[in-house]
């Protein structure tokens, strides 16, 4: 479709999803007003929209990684924590960190920030624009565009209540009356919420919490204002989009109400004015859902340049908790690799819980017990979710990683440490962009306090540090945060300058027997190679050096010790949760 003009294309996939009937609701005519209406509200000139972006062009490389924070996730006394956040930035982050994926940051009602009051405004606890803008001056930011839902308290559902303003379109609403079992829930709270109005009253659809109100994106004003929205985020540093709870965006009776078509063409059409707006921007799908949906959001190289990676931090933590590589082999094998243009974005923690719904079909419900069994012996939580029979599914585990790492399925060791490192080593080397936790950065444990005192589960693993007590941490080379802290931003470092680690290169699964987990990288120029191999139990393990196949032409050695591969050296001796990075440059 290169040579389809930008409005062209927009109507081609507006018409995909809205009819004459759904276009008169906010008086269009014709698809091209609409498509016109939507150029003009992300501020495309004429040059803008004629000057398309290059096909499968990767706009990263090695070099990229992503912190995920807060703005408050550290607090000074009198400082506004966007100041604190740049100076931690300034101090810990030069040289490992390229991307700052900063969590909402907007005036919110609940949910620590993804139920927005308003979306053009900075929580005024945490600073204002122009702290934003001088985060943007030291790294790419990341921006949630919280798509699905919105605050019961803002002014868009009051407009709502109140039947005026463009707010009394924008939500979805439905019959208390109606057949939902064949919804996919999230959550175990009733899906639709009783409001009262000054034109009666109205049942909205609420798919997380009833102070998260759905949008309707059949009404076009939505579509018109989530534009709006995105232009504002560009013109105020953002260079990446997280599109949160993005699978659940349309609504169809009858239907599962996740992964519609609609979504994925409304996806589509953001991405295609994103890009058009800002070449190098990027596109961020944030599906928690089985393996194989998750995949379906690349579209043809059309609809999410990276996808949230969600079956990793499940089936990692299983490989290490179980001593077993079998699971996480398994699926390596059966990913396919991402064409030009797209990439997998990798966590392994996250603000969010582990999420147990990527892994069904990957691991068995005795293996998801055993995980689940594990971390509750390390004081996790557990969030549940409604199935349309009525019963109850655990739907993710509450705990810091750092925590669940104190334990395998056999009981608490003295590996911890070892066994955290290990997890990220591996998540390093895997193709993709890696995205890193503020709090696995530094270790934080479990905030239990905070958990119980929000009665929010994910709390947990939101803690919010004093900024001198944690500095004073990072300078002890004693403490656990400063060991965690000096290892990882040495992996971050080392990944940063070996092109065999560009999101896009070769990758190849090893198979090396179930107590190790082995991958092969190659650069897309085909000059280096990196064996990633990881000891995933608390025993030392043994590698035939001729199962990694190394070319005997070519001088070996370990990235991570340094240590160079004797030609006459028969086995690898890798000791518990050791990792090396075997390369031949």
């Amino acid at each position: 479709m290169n040579n389809v003009s930008l409005k062209e294309q927009i109507t081609h996939y507006l018409r995909l999803v809205y009819d004459s009937d759904m276009l008169q609701k906010q008086h269009y005519q014709t698809h091209q007003e609409f498509a016109d209406d939507l150029i003009t509200a992300m501020g495309l000139t004429p040059t803008k929209q004629e000057n398309s972006p290059p096909p499968h062009k990767n706009h990263w490389d090695e070099t990229r990684s992503v912190l995920i924070t807060y703005a408050d996730s550290l607090l000074e006394e009198d400082v506004k924590p966007l100041h604190t956040l740049h100076d931690f930035i300034d101090r810990y982050c030069q040289d490992n960190i390229s991307d700052i994926h900063i969590l909402p940051f907007y005036p919110y009602s609940s949910d620590d920030g993804f139920s927005v009051i308003n979306y053009m405004s900075v929580n005024e606890s945490h600073g204002e624009w122009s702290d934003i803008h001088a985060l943007a001056q030291l790294k790419n930011l990341m921006f949630d565009l919280v798509i699905n839902h919105c605050s019961s308290r803002s002014q868009w559902f009051q407009e709502f209540i109140n039947a005026q303003g463009q707010g009394q379109h924008m939500f979805y609403t439905a019959s208390p009356e109606g057949d939902y079992s064949a919804v996919t829930r999230p959550r175990t709270s009733p899906l639709l919420r009783s409001t009262s109005t000054v034109e009666g009253e109205k049942h909205v659809w609420c798919t997380f919490s009833h102070d998260q109100v759905d949008f309707d994106f059949s009404h076009p004003m939505v579509l018109l204002e989530f534009a709006k929205i995105i232009a504002f985020y560009l013109n105020n540093g953002a260079k990446l989009f997280r599109l949160d709870a993005v699978a659940f965006l349309w609504k169809e009776l009858g239907t599962s109400c996740i992964n519609h078509p609609n979504t994925h063409t409304i996806i589509k059409i953001y991405r295609l004015l994103i890009e058009h707006a800002c070449h190098d921007a990027v596109v961020i799908t944030e599906t928690n859902i089985p393996n194989h949906e998750n995949l379906q959001y690349f579209g043809n190289a059309n609809e999410a340049h990276a996808i949230y990676n969600f079956a990793l931090p499940p089936l990692l933590l299983h490989t290490l908790m179980s001593g077993d590589s079998s699971a996480i082999t398994r699926w390596q094998m059966a990913m396919p690799p991402a064409q030009n243009g797209t990439t997998y974005f990798n966590f392994i923690a996250s603000h969010d819980g582990i999420g147990l719904r990527p892994v069904e079909n990957l691991l068995s419900s005795a293996q998801k017990d055993a995980l689940i069994t594990s971390c509750q012996s390390q004081d996790a939580r557990i969030n549940w979710r409604t199935l349309p029979d009525g019963s109850q599914s655990a739907y993710e585990i509450n705990i810091a990683l750092f925590s669940a790492c104190g334990t395998t399925h056999a009981g608490t060791d003295d590996w911890q440490i070892a066994r955290f490192i290990c997890a990220h080593t591996i998540m390093f080397g895997l193709e993709g962009i890696p995205g890193l936790y503020i709090h696995s950065l530094i270790g934080t444990p479990n905030d239990l306090a905070r958990a119980e005192n929000s009665g929010q589960n994910r709390c947990i693993n939101r803690h919010q540090w004093d900024f001198s007590k944690l500095t004073t941490e990072l300078s002890n080379p004693s403490s656990p945060h400063h060991l965690v802290y000096t290892q990882i931003d040495k992996l971050l470092r080392l990944r940063s300058k070996q092109r065999a680690f560009h999101p896009n290169a070769t990758q190849f699964t090893l198979q090396l027997g179930k107590h190790i987990f082995g991958f092969w990288r190659q650069s897309i120029d085909r000059q280096q190679s990196i064996f990633c191999i990881s000891n995933i139990t608390n025993q030392k393990q043994s590698v035939n050096v001729q199962d990694i196949n190394l070319v005997n032409t070519q001088k070996w050695y370990d990235l991570l010790s340094a240590e160079t591969l004797d030609e006459d050296k028969v086995n690898i001796q890798l000791m518990p949760y050791q990792t090396v990075w075997i390369t031949n440059t």
